[in-house]
């Protein structure tokens, strides 16, 4: 076990928070970077990254809002570049998988110099009990531009598990792991199974790219309705459908299944309403 520390960037987010504490139940010490936190890590102003990173072992890298974004190559370049300079050993980079942009970052990661890990997750499961879909889930309608396309969604307990693993044992260096859940779903049977554990209806409504665009354009954000608006054409076109078997192959066990993070977000109150 190393003695030297490792940083989580995004510590405060629905990954990170899970990597920071199995590291320390785990014996490790933690620097959980974020805009809030006693380690300051900010993606708006880079002067303090080298001293957060400083003496750190490995990093953990979760680009926010999201790598689709035009400006993140340009800050993880950045990153990388402190990083090496800051005598940092490993990076371990999460990303979504058939990302043009993202895949652009994770080549940077590639050719830093660093050793490195590139973590391709499928959608999280998580994401309809405490991600982007929450408020849809207890409004009970769904409305995406995927049409009837599976996606074989990840349990972000699973995808921590592996991100551990990544940064505590140099053996998980040089690696790509495709990170999914066991089964392909299409949202339609999200919504049937999502439904039943509430225990109440969820309708999933197939929409265009062009009315997914208007609905995110009406919260007030052009560049993030235009981001994820660019992001769906190219996830839901197929090329996600396939399962990868990354979590069985470095945990020695199957992924969780969509069925099992179901109930138990129902049985931790995930969606009970609140009088």
């Amino acid at each position: 076990m190393t003695n030297s520390p490792f940083l989580v960037i995004g510590a405060t987010g629905k990954t990170g928070s899970r990597v920071s504490d199995l590291l320390e139940a785990t014996g490790h010490s933690v620097r959980r970077g974020s805009r809030q936190s006693p380690t300051p890590f900010d993606w708006e102003d880079s002067s303090g990254w080298a001293a957060t990173m400083a003496g750190v072992s490995a990093i953990y890298v979760t680009y926010y809002p999201d790598l689709a974004y035009p400006e993140a190559p340009e800050k993880i370049q950045l990153l990388t570049e402190t990083a090496k300079a800051a005598g940092v050993e490993r990076v371990v980079l999460l990303a979504g998988r058939g990302e043009p942009r993202a895949e652009a970052c994770e080549d940077i990661v590639r050719n830093s110099g660093l050793g490195y890990t590139l973590i391709r997750a499928a959608w999280f499961a998580q994401n309809f009990s405490e991600g982007f879909l929450y408020d849809s889930a207890m409004d009970g309608f769904l409305a995406l531009p995927a049409g009837d396309v599976a996606e074989p969604f990840v349990d972000l307990d699973d995808v921590a598990e592996v991100v551990v693993a990544a940064l505590t044992d140099p053996a998980h260096a040089g690696q790509v792991y495709d990170l999914t859940g066991p089964r392909l779903l299409t949202f339609t049977e999200v919504a049937a199974e999502l439904g039943a554990a509430m225990g109440r209806p969820l309708v999933y409504q197939p929409i265009t790219s062009e009315q997914f665009h208007e609905g995110l354009t009406a919260l007030g954000d052009p560049v993030l309705a235009d981001v994820f608006t660019e992001v769906c054409r190219q996830i839901f076109d197929g090329r996600n459908a396939k399962l990868g078997g990354a979590i069985e192959s470095v945990l020695g066990r199957p992924a969780r299944d969509f069925a099992d993070y179901c109930a138990q977000a129902a049985a931790a109150g995930a969606w009970e309403k609140v009088a």
